[in-house]
């Protein structure tokens, strides 16, 4: 587990890599924190700010292109799954003034630390919940989703896959950012998942799915759109 946090956080902050030391070292004095006093690395937004919402992270994760593949709408109801620390949910709440932005993460510090940032920069549109083993989206309730470096961290994809595609409003669309199998910056090699295996699953799920022309350096996207 230790090696999969050390992978994740080098990965996300790239040239950052002395940050992402120090913030493994502040996570691991937290050893045996959790839910049956397991170990749980994600459990201290404060020191993972650093990591995710570091400014070099914008060079190559290219928030404002993924933004632009999204296609929002300021009345837009706006699913951000797995989203940490709010980088790209608090973009999100500033694009969709008139609409509502949902923000969900497993963690309970996550969501504690993402509702607060909320109130601090005033984006009433922002609300984080506690994700559950499911999507925990209303059926037809958003009219997008974002996944951002969660897919490859997902053991039982169906059921989750099948809940995302329901929460769907009827036109809805479903954008997945991944890690690409060649890159440079990457998780390890047994994590790494190619963008047509996410296709296969989303079609799988009954929606119409396909690889995003938009580029990021070492990432792709993955967009699918929910069938009439």
């Amino acid at each position: 587990m230790q090696r999969l946090i050390a992978a994740l956080l080098t990965t996300l902050c790239g040239a950052c890599a002395s940050t992402s030391s120090r913030a493994i070292q502040h996570m691991n004095a937290h050893h045996g924190h959790g839910a049956g006093g397991a170990h749980n690395a994600f459990a201290d937004p404060d020191a993972l700010t650093k990591v995710f919402d570091d400014p070099s992270r914008d060079e190559w994760q290219r928030p404002d292109d993924v933004l632009h593949a999204l296609e929002l709408e300021p009345a837009m109801i706006v699913a951000d799954v797995g989203a940490g620390t709010g980088y790209f949910a608090t973009r999100i709440a500033r694009a969709v003034p008139r609409g509502e932005v949902i923000a969900s993460d497993l963690e309970p510090e996550m969501v504690r630390f993402l509702n607060e940032r909320a109130r601090r920069e005033q984006l009433p549109n922002l609300r984080a919940i506690l994700a559950t083993s499911t999507s925990g989206l209303a059926a037809s309730s958003v009219d997008r989703i974002l996944v951002v470096h969660v897919w490859h961290h997902l053991a039982e994809r169906g059921e989750y896959v099948r809940g995302l595609a329901t929460a769907l409003r009827a036109g809805g669309r479903l954008f997945v950012v991944d890690f690409s199998p060649t890159g440079h910056r990457r998780p390890p090699a047994n994590m790494r998942i190619g963008p047509e295996v996410i296709v296969a699953e989303l079609e799988g799920a009954g929606l119409s799915a396909k690889l995003s022309a938009t580029a990021l350096p070492d990432q792709y996207i993955v967009e699918a759109r929910r069938r009439p």
